[in-house]
C-alpha cells in the first residue's frame, strides 16, 4: 500500500540552491533578512545577495570541491554556505562542539579542501586543518562565478549523521534534493515577507538549514540568529523582534512548559510552533501551549530527506492532533512495512516507514554498501517504526533500533519516557535496553527530578499505566539526560 500526500505534486524547479534561495532576494531589497540576536548584525537581502556572490568570486574552490563551515548561528553563516554553493563547491556544516579530532575526521571523509571558521573556534580549526578561513575573513572576487553543473547530480551539502545509531556518514545532497524540499514545504508553510522566524536550532544541522534558514530567505521572512538557547535570551529576542514562527527541539518545549519566566514576556506575535527531530509528548505540548499561547505541532524527517517529508500545514494546525507528525508533503510517497521485509503490514498496523520522493539522498558519501542498505527500489528505509490513520495523519511510534525486546515483546522507549514525564517530579527521562537473566533485555530509566523521589515510586507509578511487559525494571537518577544538539537522545552514551 502506498500513502501519498492529500496535496497535489508540484512542478520541482530546475535551479540551483542559491539560485533557488538567493536570487530572488532581489525583490526584497533593504528589507532585514538576517539579524543577530546577540549583536545586533543585521544583513539586508540586496546585501546578502551581494555579499554571496562577490565572496564566491574571491573563493578558490569549485565544482567537485567540499568546503568545511564550523560557526555557531550568526548572518554570516548564511553568507558563506551560499558562497560556497554558488561556486559549484559542496559544503559540509561542521559541529562546533566537535573536538579537533572528530572536526579532522569529518573534513577528511569529506575530502574538504578548505574550512571557515568563526573566531570562536578558531584555534580548534587551526589544530584540525591545515587550510582555515575566518568567518569574517572570506576574501571578495570581481565576476560571480557560473559553474556548469546539473542540479539533480550535483552535491550541494554533505550533512553527517548524527550517529546516534551508528557511524557518522557523509549524507550526499544535491541541489534538486534541496530545492525540492524547499519548494515541498512552502506548499503548505505560507511563510511570507511578514514572517520573522527564530532561528536557535543549530544551522550545522539539516532541519535548522533547510526548515529554519533556507525556508526564511526563500520567502523573504526575517531570520533571527540565535548562538545557543538560553531560555532568558530566547524569550527576549521573540518578542523584540515580534517572531511569528519558531522551531522546536523537544527539550526546548519541556522547558518552556516549566518556566514561570514565559509568562514575562509579550509573545502575541507567535502564530505558528513546529517542533521536530526527536517525539514530543502531549502532555508536554499543551503544557507549553497554554503558557505560549500558541499552538505546538510536530514535523518528520531525516537528514537523508533533506529532511522533510511530513508536515502540519499551516491550515491543518487547529484540526491536526497534538502528536502527530501531519501529513506527507507534496511529491512524497511511503510505505509501512514489517521490519527487514518488503512485505507491507495491514491498514493500521503498525511498520517500518519507507520513504520516496524528490528529496530522498543521491546516497551516502563514498559508502555504496550503507546506500544500497538503506534505499532499496528507491525507498528510502527511515529505520522509525510509524502508524498511519484513516484520515492520512501520521504517528512515530519509535526507532526501530532502539526497541526493547522483553520475552519477545518489543518494548517503545519512547511510550515510557512519555508516562515517566507525566509524573510530578520528573523533569527529564530517558529509557533503553539493559540486559536482563529473564527477559533477556529490560527497559531501565534514567532520571532527572526536580525533588527526591524513590525508585520503585517511579516504577510502580509506569507499572500502572502501561502493560505488564513493559515495565520497567531499573531507575537511575542523574543530572542531565545526554542529547544532541537537535534533541534527539543519545541512548548510545546511556547504555
Amino acid at each position: 500500500m502506498i500513502h501519498r500526500s492529500p496535496l497535489p505534486d508540484i512542478e520541482i524547479p530546475d535551479l540551483t540552491l542559491t539560485e533557488y534561495v538567493i536570487d530572488g532576494a532581489a525583490c526584497f531589497g533593504d528589507k532585514p533578512a538576517l539579524v543577530d540576536a546577540a549583536t545586533g548584525e543585521t544583513i539586508t537581502y540586496a546585501e546578502l545577495r551581494s555579499s554571496v556572490y562577490t565572496i564566491a568570486a574571491g573563493l578558490d574552490v569549485g565544482p567537485g570541491d567540499v568546503v568545511g563551515l564550523m560557526s555557531h548561528n550568526q548572518p554570516r553563516w548564511a553568507v558563506a554556505a551560499h558562497a560556497v554553493i554558488a561556486t559549484g563547491a559542496a559544503v559540509t556544516p561542521v559541529n562546533p562542539m566537535f573536538t579537533a579530532a572528530e572536526v579532522r575526521g569529518q573534513l577528511t571523509a569529506a575530502k574538504a579542501k578548505l574550512l571557515i571558521s568563526a573566531d570562536e573556534s578558531m584555534d580548534k580549526a587551526r589544530e584540525a586543518f591545515d587550510r582555515v578561513i575566518p568567518i569574517g575573513e572570506l576574501p571578495t572576487g570581481g565576476d560571480p562565478p557560473s559553474p556548469r553543473l546539473d542540479p539533480a547530480t550535483t552535491d550541494a551539502v554533505l550533512p553527517f549523521s548524527s550517529g546516534t545509531t551508528g557511524t557518522a556518514k557523509g549524507v550526499r545532497l544535491t541541489h534538486r534534493n534541496l530545492v525540492a524540499n524547499l519548494a515541498q514545504h512552502r506548499v503548505g508553510w505560507r511563510i511570507g515577507p511578514d514572517d520573522v522566524q527564530a532561528a536557535v536550532l543549530p544551522f550545522f544541522h539539516i532541519y535548522g538549514y533547510t526548515i529554519v534558514l533556507n525556508s526564511g530567505l526563500a520567502a523573504g521572512a526575517t531570520v533571527v540568529t540565535m548562538p545557543r538557547f538560553e531560555l532568558g535570551t530566547y524569550l527576549r529576542a521573540l518578542a523584540e523582534h515580534r517572531v511569528t514562527r519558531v522551531y522546536f527541539a523537544p527539550p526546548m518545549v519541556l522547558r518552556l512548559a516549566t518556566a514561570s519566566e514565559v509568562d514575562d514576556y509579550d509573545l502575541s506575535s507567535l502564530r505558528y510552533a513546529l517542533c521536530g527531530a526527536a517525539p514530543l509528548d502531549v502532555e508536554t505540548t499543551e503544557r507549553a501551549e497554554k503558557r505560549l499561547g500558541c499552538l505546538i505541532r510536530q514535523g518528520y524527517g531525516m537528514t537523508e530527506a533533506s529532511p522533510g517529508t511530513h508536515q502540519v500545514y499551516d491550515d491543518a494546525f487547529p484540526t491536526t492532533p497534538a502528536g502527530s507528525v501531519g501529513r506527507l508533503a507534496p511529491n512524497t510517497e511511503a510505505r509501512l512495512v514489517k521490519p527487514g521485509t518488503d512485505e507491507d503490514v495491514a491498514e493500521g498496523e503498525t511498520g517500518e516507514l519507507l520513504i520516496r520522493g524528490p528529496q530522498v539522498m543521491a546516497g551516502y558519501l563514498n559508502d555504496p554498501a550503507a546506500t544500497a542498505a538503506t534505499i532499496t527500489g528507491g525507498w528510502l528505509h527511515t529505520g522509525d517504526l510509524v502508524r498511519v490513520g484513516a484520515d492520512g495523519v501520521f504517528w512515530i511510534v519509535d526507532r526501530l533500533k532502539e526497541l526493547i525486546k522483553y520475552k519477545g515483546y518489543q518494548v517503545a522507549p519512547a511510550e515510557l519516557e512519555s508516562v515517566l514525564l507525566t509524573h510530578p517530579a520528573v523533569l527529564d527521562a530517558a529509557v533503553v535496553g539493559v540486559p536482563h537473566a529473564e527477559g533477556g533485555e529490560a527497559p531501565k530509566a534514567f532520571v532527572v527530578t526536580s525533588r527526591p523521589v524513590g525508585a520503585g515510586e517511579l516504577m510502580t507509578f509506569v507499572a500502572d499505566r502501561v502493560a505488564p511487559y513493559k515495565k520497567i525494571r531499573f531507575v537511575e537518577f542523574i543530572a542531565e539526560i545526554p542529547k544532541s544538539p537537535t534533541g534527539k537522545i543519545l541512548r548510545r552514551l546511556l547504555r
